[in-house]
């Protein structure tokens, strides 16, 4: 997803970036470099943080911000289950 998409859906949801990193306890100005960095990549990062940022930002909107960021997730869920 593009930065625009982004900021679009957290909008329809009554939000937005700021509102998005404090209610996460994330940096506001960490929040956007994120977006801002990866933003229309198709590869995940490394950055535990970065990950993490994406993946809450993923649930939040309802949509993955970057294919597969929240595949890992699901399948640990499911391990856990077993």
């Amino acid at each position: 997803m593009e930065k625009r998409q982004i900021q679009a859906r957290l909008i329809e949801r009554g939000s937005n970036f700021r509102q998005f990193a404090l209610s996460h306890g994330y940096e506001v100005r960490t929040v956007t470099q994120v977006v801002h960095r990866w933003a229309g990549h198709k590869k995940l990062p490394r950055g535990r943080l970065t990950f993490q940022i994406l993946r809450d930002l993923s649930r939040v909107i309802g949509k993955e911000v970057l294919p597969g960021i929240l595949a890992e997730t699901t399948e640990q869920i499911s391990a856990q289950a077993l």
